[in-house]
């Protein structure tokens, strides 16, 4: 029997901290579980360079090598996985349905742990000089860059990270972001404010990247001084906040006015047999540490589901 003829207890879709958590927690409970995830185990945690802030690792530990121990460890319990792209889902009625790019899949419950993506400028330049000198991932591109002059827009914990990641390749790295004050954490701020590396460029936005067949510069305003210029500038990496990966679900269940799937306590959504958790779902915090709380919530309530039905 292939997969395609199987009729799994769970489909997770995602391989994240939250989807390989609750594929830990549902085979240890004997449930059938299939993970779909499309690229790297761990998800966007594996284009992490340095985790430093999960209980338990106190050397830290590289965002690939945590998806890999989460990938080995379910596996150990039984649960399976498929790389492929999720195109579409049929979420009503007692059988579940995912259509990939691998074929279709079967599951009496469903959890959705699909996460976010890197949210774009939308700033002319942008698509045209994607991956040519126009990054959302440092892990990926920053050894590119080596001794040459960067840019990060963003002023959060993610931005300010890479910044700092970005140090060991590059000769000098602009941090720009469009505020005053910074958002990220203190640690972080006066990490990057003494690195010498990095040149901090507040109250201005990105307003144009500029290149032919590579970036070659942006183009910056400053709101406080009313004064636009070009910056030259090798490549250009965005931090700018995040959007949920959610294209594929087309309205069959509830989801705020950002796109993230409103769910209860026990990652319940408004379809019965259908749970969501990790960075996809509605929630004030967003960390690994908190995916993999909702991954295991989300298990426990699947297979107390499965018992039921």
């Amino acid at each position: 029997m292939t997969r395609q003829d199987r009729i799994y207890d769970m489909l997770v879709l995602g391989g994240g901290p939250a989807g390989f958590t609750a594929a830990i927690y549902a085979s240890r409970s004997r449930l059938s579980v299939l993970v779909i995830e499309q690229m790297l185990s761990g998800g966007q945690i594996a284009t992490t360079d340095k985790m430093e802030n999960y209980p338990g690792f106190p050397g830290g530990i590289s965002g690939f090598e945590f998806g890999q121990l989460l990938e080995e460890q379910a596996r150990n319990f039984g649960a399976e996985m498929v790389l492929a792209t999720v195109e579409a889902v049929s979420l009503h009625g007692k059988i579940k349905e995912v259509k990939t790019s691998e074929g279709t899949f079967s599951g009496r419950t469903l959890l959705l742990t699909t996460g976010t993506r890197s949210r774009p400028l939308n700033v002319p330049g942008e698509k045209e000089l994607k991956g040519r000198g126009v990054s959302y991932c440092v892990t990926c591109d920053g050894a590119f860059f080596t001794d040459r002059d960067v840019l990060v827009v963003g002023g959060g914990d993610s931005a300010l990270e890479e910044a700092l990641v970005l140090t060991k390749f590059a000769n000098k790295v602009y941090l720009v972001h469009r505020r005053q004050e910074l958002r990220a954490i203190g640690l972080l701020q006066e990490r990057v404010r003494s690195n010498p590396k990095i040149e901090l460029i507040l109250n201005t936005e990105v307003q144009k990247i500029n290149g032919t067949e590579r970036v070659e510069s942006v183009t910056l305003y400053n709101q406080a001084q009313n004064k636009k210029w070009d910056l030259q500038v090798d490549g250009i990496f965005m931090y700018v906040g995040l959007v949920p990966n959610t294209e594929f679900l087309a309205g069959q269940l509830e989801q705020n006015a950002d796109g993230y799937i409103i769910t209860n306590d026990e990652m319940k959504t408004s379809v019965p047999g259908v749970f969501a958790a990790g960075d996809i779902r509605a929630k004030k915090l967003r960390q690994v540490v908190t995916a993999v709380s909702d991954g295991a919530i989300a298990a426990v309530a699947a297979a107390r589901y499965f018992d039921e039905n």
